[in-house]
């Protein structure tokens, strides 16, 4: 194949090669607005051709299909918190051995292609087809792997009886609750703890507190630092240390952390 192009097109073409589709006000933004409309046309039909050619002639990459395995539930709960905004409000929980947890990711993944490139998952959401993941979540040693699908709107491939996050009652998942909060004028996802974690807390607080052991205060203040620093999460901690002060305990308090940029974990082939 022989794609004839002027010195213009060539020029712009190795300029610019990471673009896959050069648009007319590209080309003249770097060309300048002294250049003729129609000329400027001519070169971005002529761009594209080579553009074309070369990816023919290119060997075609394949992404293995994968999924990550989170060992932390920071790593596991960012996952769902990250993918909602995305589209994916449909989901589904169980459990499985560690031993049979490979088996199951690689049949979820012939059902449902939890494993699926970008590009797939935009082919499959243009067809109308419903997109997934696959959240799996295994610490070191743990005798069980707790596993949660997303989903997003579309048609499934296999049957899946699927609840929506964003209806009451909430997903809870590894101790914790989904659930809404505003931020910046719009609303977000996040982590809390359940209502009846909450009251057990506050007991052993107040009972650690009213005999003055303030050793185990500032120990069980710690424990309750060292959860994840969701912002459900971290509201709830502080509203704890506050309670605290409040009874008496004069120590000082723990520092709560905000969640950071987490890996979503090791991926495993499928």
């Amino acid at each position: 194949m022989q794609v004839c192009a002027s010195p213009s097109a060539l020029r712009f073409a190795s300029v610019l090669c990471g673009y896959s589709a050069l648009s007319l006000r590209e080309i003249r933004k770097f060309l300048g607005t002294s250049l003729h409309p129609s000329r400027c046309n001519q070169i971005t039909l002529q761009v594209r051709a080579i553009h074309r050619h070369r990816q023919l002639l290119e060997p075609v990459s394949t992404m293995p299909a994968s999924t990550p395995v989170a060992r932390s539930k920071t790593a596991a709960l960012s996952r769902i918190t990250d993918s909602i905004p995305k589209g994916y409000c449909r989901y589904t929980v169980g459990e499985v051995k560690p031993e049979k947890a490979l088996a199951l990711a690689q049949k979820l993944h012939q059902r449902h292609a939890i494993g699926a490139t970008p590009a797939q998952r935009i082919t499959r959401k243009s067809h109308g087809k419903a997109n997934a993941l696959l959240v799996l979540y295994h610490p070191d040693g743990a005798a069980v792997v707790h596993w949660l699908m997303l989903f997003t709107t579309g048609e499934l491939d296999s049957h899946e009886q699927l609840r929506d996050v964003t209806r009451k009652p909430y997903l809870q998942w590894l101790g914790y609750e989904l659930v809404r909060h505003p931020i910046r004028g719009r609303t977000a996802w996040t982590w809390r703890r359940p209502k009846s974690e909450m009251s057990d807390h506050y007991v052993v607080l107040d009972a650690a507190l009213k005999k003055h052991h303030f050793g185990v205060v500032a120990d069980h203040l710690q424990r309750i630092a060292n959860q994840p620093g969701f912002h459900g999460v971290r509201e709830q901690s502080w509203a704890l240390c506050q309670h605290a002060w409040k009874k008496g305990y004069s120590d000082d308090l723990p520092t709560l952390y905000y969640v950071q940029k987490v890996s979503h974990g090791d991926r495993i082939a499928l």
